[in-house]
């Protein structure tokens, strides 16, 4: 019976591995998912909400005109609302983000994608990263997205 029960939880183990792993996701999928985030976001969707974790870290790095930098941070309730507010002036200018130079690295069970982006309304490409991963429920989200910016806005939201 002992012996009988060992072997039972060794094949229980081996399903539960078996099962996670099935379900972990790859770094096609993070890169899919990127691609959609994207695409959301370059046609100011309703969803692009549903990209992020309800906790993510938004980082701005803020490039001074004195060639310093400000690190502005926010959460996601600060950041969903001032891109709804920018959404109605990025439509006006088809305002768009390109991204290039995307290298994947594995965190743990998250992704980071580092790029450069390219705001259509420049001529300069700036560095900015995103990591994605799963959610409880295994959907991927965006965990934390950091990108360098020229706009001087968002200082004021520096604390």
């Amino acid at each position: 019976m002992k012996k009988l029960f060992t072997i039972l939880t060794v094949f229980a183990a081996a399903a539960i591995i078996s099962a996670s792993s099935a379900t972990a996701a790859t770094v096609q999928d993070a890169l899919a998912f990127f691609n959609k985030y994207i695409d959301a976001a370059n046609t100011y969707s309703e969803t692009i909400t549903n990209y992020y974790a309800p906790d993510a870290k938004i980082i701005r790095v803020v490039m001074k005109k004195d060639g310093t930098t400000a690190q502005v941070t926010a959460d996601t309730k600060q950041y969903f609302n001032q891109m709804r507010i920018g959404a109605n002036l990025a439509k006006i200018n088809k305002y768009k983000n390109y991204y290039t130079e995307r290298k994947v690295t594995k965190q743990g069970n998250d992704y980071k994608i580092s790029c450069m982006r390219k705001p259509s309304t420049s001529d300069y490409k700036i560095p900015a990263y995103f990591i994605i991963g799963p959610d409880a429920k295994g959907n991927l989200k965006i965990k934390e997205e950091m990108m360098y910016t020229k706009q001087q806005s968002f200082l004021k939201y520096a604390k």
